[in-house]
């Protein structure tokens, strides 16, 4: 009943920049905090910003001073901006929200966007 949809991914040489963005849609009454995971290949899936409700932010280190998270509560969007790329950025980034419908709460995940950084 809730899907989010990520875009923006590509190849790109370092140093170059990238915009994510993800959608939600479907019977949504509020969307509280949303966050951007990554994935490189043979590693964990990596939390790399959130972002509050209200447009607090917080970020993993490795990407401090480089991205820049944001959001439209009114359009339930959240975006990346990934700025100076470097080839370790390089992964499938998740989207992920925590979704209020009616009277529940759940965290939903979207199917991902491949970002690769060429050195």
């Amino acid at each position: 009943q809730v899907q989010l949809v990520e875009s923006g991914g590509g190849l790109v040489q370092a140093g170059g920049s990238l915009r994510l963005s993800c959608a939600a849609s479907g019977r949504i009454s509020r969307i509280n905090d949303m966050r951007w995971y990554r994935q490189a290949p043979g590693k964990q899936r990596e939390l790399v910003a959130r972002i509050t409700r209200g447009g607090s932010t917080d970020y993993t280190d490795s990407v401090k001073g480089r991205s820049t998270i944001s959001r439209d509560n009114a359009k339930n969007m959240v975006y990346l901006q990934m700025n100076s790329l470097k080839p370790e950025d390089t992964g499938v980034y998740f989207c992920n929200a925590d979704v209020v419908t009616g009277f529940s709460s759940r965290a939903y995940w979207g199917q991902g966007t491949q970002v690769t950084v060429s050195s």
